[in-house]
């Protein structure tokens, strides 16, 4: 039986239909935006990973939308890193210049403060749950004097060396703390500033850290959605195996590797759990690092290739660290061009040719 040429297309479209909405949903402002870290993947170790289809959930998110790389033009380490996908900033603006060489990012410069500032507090929910303790971290600004950490923290370091290597003595080396000495009274102090996220954490929802193994950011990151599942949010989920298996085994080490099938085993828990809340329509997510990792080696001290893989089809280009930032306000609808510094970073939903310097 034959059916006339106009029925058959009428068919068609209501096909169409479904997949073209669907469509526009992802390409329209998205109610939630989630941005993995996946703390030191390098960009060519994750490459040879989704080769080998070792990180299912990367490759089907990045069919959704795009998978891009990100070159770091500064520092490869974490404190910078992570202050520059969160700020939108070069280090000359948030003070955080590298580990050793930071300040508190100035209050209302990160994501989850704009977003709080653009929405309102009451409808919208900021969250960050993170991994590492140190480098990501909101620590108080502290004053120590010097004679009271030398009686402390340096001989109980050297002691403890000393019991480790019980059949010769502790080597006399110098400990290398944090911080700046100044005098007051004539009195000795260590000024240690406050960590990065310090001002911040009192500006968003919630703010954890040193959660250290996948599992327990993984698991902390479905309870805090279960929780916030009725209202708007950005989520900040941080995973820090891979860095802590690269320094201690090295980038080509099966370690690396485990950690990063890790990270993805974690990405497809959380996008199915969006599924089970009914709210995968409704997030976009970005999946980034900090930096990469020196190749075969324990280190990071020149490692500047990773990689942006989304579902956002509105992502068209490579960039670099602060750019990320830009991406996730623009895409929730604030208006770059108000925002008070300017950003350094730029949308990667958006044309732009760097100066010949960058």
């Amino acid at each position: 039986m034959k059916f006339p040429r106009f029925i058959c297309l009428i068919a068609l479209l209501l096909l169409l239909i479904p997949a073209f909405i669907h469509a526009k949903e992802k390409e329209a402002k998205p109610q939630n935006i989630i941005l993995f870290g996946w703390d030191a993947a390098q960009r060519n170790h994750v490459k040879d990973c989704l080769d080998k289809g070792e990180l299912p959930n990367l490759k089907k998110l990045s069919a959704q939308g795009s998978l891009v790389a990100i070159d770091v033009i500064r520092i490869t380490d974490t404190k910078a890193g992570w202050s520059q996908i969160l700020t939108g900033y070069e280090p000359e603006v948030t003070g955080v210049f590298n580990n050793g060489n930071y300040q508190p990012i100035p209050t209302g410069y990160t994501v989850f403060e704009r977003l709080e500032k653009f929405f309102g507090p009451d409808n919208i929910v900021t969250v960050a749950v993170i991994g590492k303790k140190g480098h990501v971290d909101a620590d108080a600004p502290q004053k120590i004097k010097v004679e009271d950490e030398e009686k402390g923290t340096v001989k109980k370091k050297q002691a403890k060396a000393a019991k480790n290597n019980a059949q010769k003595p502790a080597p006399k080396k110098a400990i290398k703390l944090e911080g700046s000495i100044v005098e007051e009274n004539g009195v000795k102090y260590r000024v240690i500033p406050g960590k990065p996220y310090y001002n911040t954490k009192s500006n968003m929802d919630l703010f954890i850290n040193g959660l250290e193994t996948n599992e327990n950011v993984g698991n902390k990151a479905m309870e805090l959605l279960e929780k916030y599942k009725d209202k708007p949010f950005f989520f900040f989920i941080h995973f820090a195996e891979v860095d802590h298996q690269g320094h201690k085994f090295g980038e080509n080490s099966k370690e690396f590797t485990d950690a990063l099938k890790s990270d993805d085993l974690w990405l497809g828990k959380i996008m199915e759990k969006l599924r089970a809340l009914k709210l995968d329509d409704k997030t976009l997510i970005y999946v980034t690092a900090d930096h990469g990792f020196d190749e075969g080696e324990k280190g990071h001290r020149d490692a500047p290739y990773v990689f942006l893989a989304t579902n956002d089809p509105k992502v068209m280009r490579r960039g670099a660290r602060a750019d990320i930032a830009p991406t996730i306000l623009d895409r929730f609808g604030v208006d770059l061009k108000k925002i008070e510094p300017p950003l350094d970073g730029h949308p990667l939903t958006k044309p732009y040719t760097p100066p010949l310097w960058y």
